[in-house]
Formats: structure tokens, C-alpha cells, sequence
């Protein structure tokens, strides 16, 4: 099922990452006065051969050196499981489980130690030439896990609890990575990586670095009044019950933080399907369509779409394709979402 976003508890882990659970039904209230149809929520199913988009805006996330900082051990951390971890020494041969955690070594400059990440992991470019190991909405091969000779594997929310013990089991060294609910999390999930990885200087700057860009977006957001009602689609396989986010997402924040007001926001779910009937209730000035980056929906098929002719955003053109990595991923490229989201959103204000 489809999601990877982080911020339930593991992301899922992602992206739609990537649990599979029987749908309930539930009914949100709306924002406003008027009737919203039942929305049923859980978690929408994952294409099988997802196909990346590149990402509509160019990425900023600072480079780092691959050679480690910090060489000395011992390293005891907390993981996100709350069980104590310990490392003996800087670990050269390192293995991420998940999207986010393969970006947040490579941000940080730990991608020369990593020697083997799960299938859906396609960020940097260099992290494609390292051996993959399955994982995503699949199976993890342990086999070449083990063959790998890792000296620490990095999972995440993505990754089965059971799958977790399975590898410790091996004599592995495992450390689960917490999903972190908001940017300031995502920061602190960059200090332990680094703090695991002997990078610690590196993550401190490129936070700095982050939170300068943050601030740079929220200042120009600020004083303005005009805040746009934006339709994020996450999964049209039914149109007219799409997918979108709610509340408690980065989604839903990274909307608000760049000067809109997600549709979602209203819903009882994190994620949920919407109905047509709503949607059109809502009346979004803009739609995002972040199930393109893996179903390559285009604004085309949405505008020809029965019912949705009269929604203003599809009246007015403003129907966008978006990279869904970028707002899905607990990791750096977050700020990137962010910035685009703005730009999109107040393109006046940021040209």
C-alpha cells in the first residue's frame, strides 16, 4: 500500500510507505458549513514498478566530504525502538534500509561507506550504482545482506520489526532510525546518522545550511494573506475516491509552511481517500499531483477526469505535476519540497 511519508511512525517509510492494513471508514468534518461525504481511510496501494520522476526544481542539499571526520569509537546511542546501540568503531561498510536513510548518508557525506540499500532507494544517483539488497514493498534478501559484511545496517519505519530481529539474529548490527514527525526531527535524525557514521561537523553545517533556507521561505510567506486551498493527489487508481494527506503529514505542514492550506487538513486520517463529491465541495484553487512521480498521472488525465471539469483548480490550469520523494521522505530533500511548494503555491513571491 502507498505511502511512503513519513510521519506516522515510519514512514512507512516511506512514501508511501508501505503498510498493509484493512480500510475503515471514517467521516471527516469538514472545514466549513457544508456536507462532506464519508472518507474511507488507510493506506493506498503502492504501484509495483514505481518509475521516478526527476524532481521539478533543482536540488540544493549541500555536499560533504566522503571521508569520515570522527574515526574513534566507542558509539552508544538510543534507537528508535528505545533499545540501547552500541558500536565499537566507525563502521566503513554501511547498509540503509530505507529511502530517507540512504539521502541523509549520502547528505551528509557518509555515501562512500554505504555498500548496499533497499530497492526504492534512487537518491543521489550515486546510490543506484551501490548493490541493492530488496527491501521496499518487498523482501529483503539476506543473503547478500550477510554477504555484504556490513558492520551497521541503518533501517527505518519501512522496515518490518521481525525482519529487524531477523537480522540481529545474524549477528548484525541493526539500528533503527525513529520517523520523525516534524523538520526539527528530521535535523536530529541527521545528528545521530552522522554521530553513527563519524560526520558529525558535516550534519551540523548542513543543518545550519537548512534551517538558513527555511527561514528564507517563511519570511516571504509570512505577511502574505492570500493562502491558496491545495488538493495533494497521492493515488488516482480510483478517481473518484483519490488518495490525499491529512493531517499530522509532512505533507500537510510543508503546505502550511509554504503559504497554503491542504484540503486534507480536515480529514481523520493521515491518509485517506477522498471522495469527488468532497473534492468538488472544497472547490481546491490547486492541485498537486504527487501520484505522477510514480504513475505518471498528468494533469491532462485529471482535467479530462467526469465531475472534476468545475473544480477551480482544473478551470484555471492550475493542475501541477510534483516530485512526491520530496515531501514524502523524512530526510534533507525536505527543504527542497518546501521550496518548491512555495515557488508553485506564490511563484510572485519567489521567481
Amino acid at each position: 500500500m502507498k505511502i511512503r511519508h513519513l510521519i506516522l511512525g515510519g514512514i512507512l517509510a516511506a512514501s508511501l510507505l508501505l503498510s498493509s492494513c484493512a480500510a475503515n471508514t471514517t467521516n471527516p468534518q469538514p472545514a466549513t458549513s457544508q456536507p462532506v461525504a464519508t472518507i474511507q481511510a488507510t493506506t493506498p496501494p503502492v504501484p509495483a514498478s514505481p518509475t521516478v520522476m526527476a524532481s521539478p526544481m533543482p536540488t540544493a542539499t549541500p555536499a560533504a566530504t566522503d571521508t569520515p571526520t570522527e574515526t574513534q569509537g566507542p558509539i552508544t546511542l538510543t534507537d528508535g525502538l528505545g533499545n540501547k546501540f552500541t558500536l565499537d568503531k566507525i563502521p566503513q561498510r554501511i547498509i540503509s534500509l530505507a529511502p530517507s536513510n540512504t539521502e541523509i548518508l549520502y547528505a551528509i557525506g557518509a555515501g562512500g561507506q554505504v555498500v548496499g540499500r533497499d530497492d526504492l532507494s534512487n537518491y543521489p544517483d550515486a546510490a543506484q550504482q551501490v548493490q541493492s539488497v530488496g527491501g521496499g514493498v518487498g523482501q529483503l534478501d539476506t543473503e547478500k545482506i550477510v554477504s555484504l559484511q556490513p558492520d551497521l545496517v541503518l533501517a527505518a519505519s519501512i522496515t518490518a520489526q521481525d525482519q529487524v530481529q531477523a537480522l540481529e539474529k545474524l549477528n548484525l548490527k541493526v539500528y533503527y532510525l525513529a520517523n520523525p514527525t516534524d523538520l526539527d526531527g528530521m535535523y536530529t535524525n541527521l545528528e545521530t546518522v552522522a554521530q553513527l557514521t563519524g560526520h558529525l561537523p558535516e550534519a551540523q553545517a548542513l543543518i545550519q545550511s537548512l534551517k538558513s533556507r527555511v527561514d528564507a521561505v517563511e519570511k516571504k510567506v509570512a505577511p502574505l494573506s492570500d493562502h491558496p486551498l491545495v488538493f495533494y493527489e497521492l493515488d488516482s487508481t480510483d478517481p473518484n475516491a483519490p488518495w490525499t494527506s491529512g493531517p499530522g503529514t509532512f505533507i500537510d505542514s510543508l503546505l502550511d509552511m509554504a503559504g497554503g492550506s491542504n484540503v486534507g487538513h480536515v480529514l481523520n486520517s493521515s491518509w485517506a481517500q477522498i471522495s469527488v463529491e468532497t473534492l468538488i465541495q472544497q472547490n481546491p484553487d490547486i492541485i498537486l499531483l504527487g501520484d505522477y512521480t510514480y504513475g505518471n498521472v498528468k494533469p491532462a488525465d485529471v482535467m479530462a477526469r467526469a465531475g472534476w471539469k468545475d473544480i477551480k483548480a482544473v478551470k484555471d490550469g492550475k493542475v501541477y505535476p510534483f516530485n512526491d520523494d520530496l515531501v514524502s521522505r523524512p530526510g534533507p530533500r525536505l527543504v527542497d519540497g518546501l521550496e518548491a511548494l512555495a515557488k508553485l503555491l506564490h511563484p510572485d513571491q519567489f521567481p
